[in-house]
């Protein structure tokens, strides 16, 4: 469990999120109450074994969960070092990703079915026609190619199109 302290330099810190804490806020008040909906209908989907209100208590509250996705997105940071950042499980990160990212993305900026964006002057077009913000996930992706000095190395390079002899 994060601090109030941490929580707030978290939220602070552009670096860390990639957000302002403007959008941080507004994120958890469009975001929040549909989480909270989510678990409450997860909860009511199945049979009850306790009263209400017994058994263990959220360790990792939305806000956190929020803040966690975000560095993960951000950062690619492993569940483990996000679990030991903020005090829990990494099997809780896990879960607390994978219920936020869905969130997230139903929320975001959606390309219509069809249309792709080739350049980052296509992707600027497409945001600005409305105002939007984006975000680039700039990830590297691994690709696996022959070995240098295999015939076919050349027409297998990223990007190039496939040269017939």
């Amino acid at each position: 469990m994060v601090g109030n302290r941490v929580r707030a330099a978290i939220i602070r810190s552009q670096r860390i999120t990639g957000l302002t804490p403007d959008v941080i806020a507004e994120l958890v008040a469009e975001i929040g109450p549909l989480w909270h909906e989510r678990h409450q209908a997860a909860l009511a989907a199945r049979p009850r074994r306790r009263a209400m209100g017994a058994g263990a208590k959220h360790k990792l509250v939305f806000v956190d969960r929020l803040l966690a996705t975000l560095v993960h997105l951000r950062h690619g940071a492993t569940h483990d070092v996000l679990a030991c950042w903020f005090g829990v499980d990494r099997s809780t990160i896990t879960r607390a990703i994978s219920e936020v990212r869905p969130l997230l993305a139903e929320r975001g900026c959606t390309i219509a079915p069809g249309q792709q964006l080739r350049t980052l002057a296509e992707v600027i077009d497409y945001l600005g026609a409305e105002g939007r913000t984006g975000i680039i996930d700039g990830t590297e992706v691994r690709v696996r190619r022959p070995a240098a000095g295999r015939k076919d190395r050349e027409s297998s390079s990223p990007g190039r199109a496939s040269r017939t002899p």
